[in-house]
Parts: structure tokens; C-alpha cells; sequence
């Protein structure tokens, strides 16, 4: 990938970032936190390697996005917004009543999501399934799955490990999003998980680890990700939980913050002013 285009997909990220957190300031509490630290990776999936048509959400030989790790709704709405499956204003609809974008994913409900999600680790087996469904059906289209940390204390996520690796389903590319914190503290602290990408390694899958907020990395390894053959893929991020959003990354209580579209609107002026002075 060249200087350019990472230098428009960081443009695009920014703009993905703003969009969360004004969705979430809006609405005045929401999971920032998770929101902000897999912003990259759906700029890069949306934008660079899924093959996706926001005219028909339901093409069937799309590529598909299992967002496991539900808290991070809000951003998967600001990328499908970004990207044409609907309109923007919607984003100041979230998690109110009568809402296309629910607090969780849901494929009923929101055009380009493809697979409802909620309690953790089932969204990572749903991804499984799709998966296999599809190399049944002898279809080319990749499942993309994102799973948190601490959702990996979950057994049902080994479990469908296992399963994936069984099956060879090397159509599957999943994401754990590694920014070492969860609800209530340290992934250190309540559970540790290190040494995460060996721990996939050992259950079959071609793992790699990489910055999650590098694009030439992350892109390099969704690359090797998809040309893989004979095992499913993961790819393990390290991440920063709030990364972005000036009141929330480095706190260790930023899970879930209660904020209204003051702190919204500087945290969005100072992600502006890094536009204008080309900064990171």
C-alpha cells in the first residue's frame, strides 16, 4: 500500500471517528471506548478489501462482517453511513426508540449489517457457521469477524476455534481487538490473556499480530489473511481502548461513558485541527 492511499484511508478513519463519537454525544452515553479502537480496521475493510455494494446490502456474493464484539455498534454505523447504505442523519437516531441502529447489531434492522450480535462470543460462532455455509455452497465471498479481549474469557469463543480449524475454513479472517481492557479493569488483572497470538496458533488458525492502528501493517496482514490457505486466519491487533477521542483514550474507566455534544463537539474540533495540520 502506498503513502497516498494510507494517507486517504487515514483521512477517511478521521472522519469515521468524528462520526462516533457525535452518534454517541448525541445520544449522550455509549460505549466509546471499544467504539474508538477498531476504527481502522472497518475504514480498511470497508474501503480497501470487502467486496461490498451499499445498493445491495444483500448481494449474494458480498464479503461478509460479523461484529462479535457488539459494543462497537456505534462505529460499524458511522463506516455503513460513510459508505452510502444509508443516511447519515440516521447516526442521531442510535439505541432511541423506533431506531434502525439498535444499542446491538441487528441484520433485521440495519441496512449492511450482516448478522445480528449481542451476548459476547455468539457473533464469533455465528461467524463459524456463516462461514462453513458458504464453502457448502461453494461461494468465493470471506466472512470478516471482530472479537474483543475480554470476550475472549468467553469458552463459547475456543469452542468455535476449534470448530473453524476442523473445518479448514480458510474463507474466515478474524480480529481480536487487543486494547487490554474490558468492562472493569485490565485484561491483565481480571484474566490474563498472554500470550494471545500463540494461543491461537496452538487451536490451528494462521495468526499474525500487528498494530491495529497502522494501516500498512494491518493491510499487509489482511493480504496474507485472505491468500491463506487450508486454516482459518486471525489476526491479533494491538489497539488503544478510546484511541482518537481526546477525554477518553488512557482512561481505564472509558468502557462505557456517559458525555453530551460539548465534550463531543472538542474532541471533534481537535480531530478537525489534525486534518488541517495533516497530523496522524
Amino acid at each position: 500500500m502506498n503513502k497516498t492511499r494510507i494517507g486517504e484511508l487515514e483521512g477517511i478513519a478521521r472522519e469515521i471517528r468524528m462520526l462516533t463519537i457525535d452518534e454517541i454525544g448525541f445520544l449522550g452515553v455509549g460505549h466509546i471506548g471499544g467504539a474508538m479502537s477498531v476504527v481502522e480496521l472497518l475504514t480498511l475493510l470497508y474501503y480497501e478489501h470487502m467486496v461490498v455494494d451499499p445498493a445491495k446490502p444483500r448481494e449474494s456474493e458480498r464479503d461478509w462482517l460479523v461484529l462479535s464484539k457488539g459494543h462497537a455498534g456505534p462505529t460499524l454505523y458511522a463506516t455503513l453511513a460513510h459508505k452510502g447504505f444509508f443516511p447519515r442523519e440516521w447516526l442521531h437516531t442510535l439505541n432511541q426508540g423506533g431506531t434502525s441502529l439498535p444499542s446491538h447489531c441487528d441484520r433485521n434492522l440495519t441496512p449492511g449489517v450482516d448478522m445480528t450480535t449481542g451476548s459476547l462470543g455468539q457473533g464469533f460462532s455465528a461467524a463459524v457457521g456463516v462461514a462453513l455455509g458458504l464453502l457448502m455452497q461453494g461461494r468465493s465471498s470471506k466472512v470478516f469477524t471482530v472479537i474483543g479481549d475480554g470476550e475472549s474469557d468467553e469458552g463459547q469463543v475456543w469452542e468455535a476455534a476449534m470448530f473453524a480449524a476442523h473445518h479448514k475454513l480458510d474463507n474466515l479472517v478474524g480480529f481480536t481487538d487487543y486494547n487490554k481492557q474490558q468492562l472493569d479493569g485490565t485484561t491483565k488483572d481480571i484474566l490474563d490473556l498472554e500470550s494471545l497470538d500463540e494461543k491461537w496458533r496452538a487451536f490451528g488458525w494462521f495468526t499474525q499480530r500487528v498494530n491495529g492502528h497502522d494501516f500498512a501493517s494491518l493491510d499487509e496482514a489482511v493480504r496474507r489473511a485472505k491468500a491463506n490457505t487450508g486454516k482459518p486466519s486471525m489476526i491479533v491487533m494491538d489497539t488503544i481502548k478510546g484511541k482518537g477521542c481526546s477525554f477518553a483514550e488512557g482512561l481505564v474507566s472509558n468502557h462505557n461513558m456517559s458525555f453530551g455534544m460539548e465534550e463531543a463537539n472538542k474532541a471533534i474540533a481537535i480531530l478537525r485541527a489534525e486534518t488541517v495540520g495533516g497530523g496522524a
